[in-house]
């Protein structure tokens, strides 16, 4: 499995074992780390820390991490200063694991049965008694007792992780493969990477520069989603050497801090995940991933399988939509400006991701009914006269015949649309006179879009009217031909409205 390479990372040499001395008198310090200076356990030496206080100890306690024991005097600051650190430590710091070895020259001050009960003493000595002997049995003793508790809780973290882990394996691919859109899978992906890992997205994972997918043949990344770093483009040269380096190689690498897994499917596409600021992972963490990473690689020989008919489909309902804006001679890439607009409408106006993406889907089919409506009538450059606007009308309950009766949402969508999107709010509109409410949303989303695309572009009875005078127009059709909060929102974005029409400009 590629994830193995996480596992071997060259082993760093295990650190010495910390010890904290807290004692007032200078030569303690001296004397204690002159005696265990040869001392090893596990081939682990001693690294000395000191303190001269019981308020600097605590500041010590506070910030050194894995402090396997404390060597702590009675009597400092106060006559019982050391007994104040050993129930700081074990009560306010929640620290049960370091080993409290007491040591004291007044012995009548701090009874031995007394603190080692209340104080959570591990050892009680008076300062006489420890030869060099004692002191180095005192300390092999201790440490082993530290070491003997950190790995019994490890063990015990072990066994919770596991079961959490596998609980969020099954509930994070259960979630994922319910998405239907590349970009939200991916990022669901990542998410999942950071849970699995229990990692901090912010710090910990510095800069997750994305999930990537590469189709063969071509040689540019796309960035399907991203946690840190800046932007969706990928043009950090040396990101995209590690990149190439993995694509190379067809494996997972592993170099410094970055780690980029490889997952391919067998239709060809690869999959590249790039995670900087990589800590090592444990084995059991290494196996959630690869089970982990092994349902990701299904959900996504599926998901492009699926991608790749929704991808059809959308085309062939372009074209459908061309060849109705070709005929009735619309402005150049009209429905691509429906699609877009409307779907940035509905997302503005609060509804989710997956009623936009149906209604961008639908959209270019909303004059599909104008297929039907003859040249003199579809084509005339001037007012139409009453028969001739009968004529026109019908175009909306064709659409909705030639698309009724599917059961495929995207169909049932837009024949809604073309049915109602004549409609007004006032209740004067065609076919159906349906007013306010009994309109669909989506049908009202695409009436506004449509006046504004009309407005904003040349037809062939009318010129482009300027951005002044569709918005005084939009205005003045609140609340009789359009929903008053769809054209408030329209307006409120009209940065995104013109952005669009930008981009998909008349040809």
């Amino acid at each position: 499995m590629p994830l193995k390479l996480l596992r071997e990372l060259d082993e760093e040499s295990l650190p010495p074992w910390k010890v904290l001395i807290v004692d007032d008198d200078p030569d303690i310090h001296q004397v204690t780390t002159l005696v265990l200076k040869r001392f090893k356990l596990d081939d682990r030496p001693l690294e000395f820390h000191h303190a001269h206080s019981g308020a600097e100890a605590k500041e010590k306690l506070s910030t050194i991490e894995d402090i396997a024991l404390i060597f702590l005097d009675v009597v400092m600051e106060t006559d019982e200063a050391g007994l104040d650190v050993a129930r700081w430590t074990r009560q306010d710091l929640g620290n049960h694991k370091t080993r409290i070895v007491l040591r004291t020259g007044q012995p009548g001050q701090a009874p031995e049965h007394t603190v080692v009960s209340e104080y959570d003493i591990n050892d009680y000595k008076e300062k006489t008694e420890l030869t060099s002997q004692k002191l180095f049995t005192t300390v092999y003793t201790a440490i082993r007792s530290y070491r003997d508790i950190v790995e019994i809780d490890k063990a015990r973290q072990l066994e919770v992780n596991y079961r959490h882990g596998l609980e969020r394996v099954i509930q994070s691919t259960a979630v994922i493969f319910q998405q239907n859109t590349l970009s939200t899978f991916s990022n669901g992906i990542l998410q999942q990477v950071l849970s699995l890992l229990r990692m901090n997205d912010q710090s910990m994972l510095v800069s997750v520069r994305g999930m990537t997918t590469i189709m063969e043949g071509q040689e540019e990344f796309r960035v399907l989603a991203q946690i840190g770093g800046e932007g969706q483009e990928l043009t950090d040269e040396h990101v995209k050497g590690y990149l190439k380096k993995a694509l190379k190689e067809k494996n997972s690498i592993i170099e410094d801090d970055i780690f980029v897994g490889y997952f391919s499917t067998s239709s060809g596409a690869v999959s590249l995940l790039y995670l900087k600021g990589v800590r090592k992972i444990t084995e059991l963490e290494s196996q959630l991933l690869t089970i982990f990473s092994y349902s990701v690689s299904l959900a996504f020989e599926n998901l492009f399988l699926s991608q790749e008919i929704i991808d059809t489909q959308g085309e062939l309902i372009y074209r459908l939509g061309d060849v109705v804006e070709s005929r009735s001679h619309e402005a150049g890439n009209h429905v691509r400006r429906m699609s877009e607009l409307s779907y940035q409408l509905c997302l503005l106006l609060g509804y989710s991701e997956d009623r936009a993406q149906l209604l961008k889907q639908a959209a270019p089919m909303h004059d599909v009914g104008k297929i039907a409506t003859p040249d003199a009538v579809l084509l005339k450059p001037g007012k139409l006269n009453a028969d001739e606007w009968e004529i026109m009308k019908q175009h909306a309950e064709i659409g909705y015949k030639i698309l009724a009766g599917s059961k495929r949402k995207i169909l049932q969508t837009a024949a809604i649309i073309a049915h109602q999107h004549h409609e007004r709010i006032d209740g004067t509109g065609y076919p159906q006179g349906l007013k306010g409410d009994e309109i669909s949303i989506e049908a009202r989303i695409i009436a506004a879009v449509d006046v504004f695309d009309a407005l904003t572009h040349e037809r062939c009875y009318k010129p482009a009217w300027p951005i002044e005078d569709v918005v005084n127009v939009l205005n003045e059709s609140k609340g009789t031909h359009l929903d008053i909060h769809v054209v408030d929102t329209l307006l409120d974005n009209l940065d995104v409205a013109l952005e669009i029409n930008n981009k998909y400009s008349s040809s």
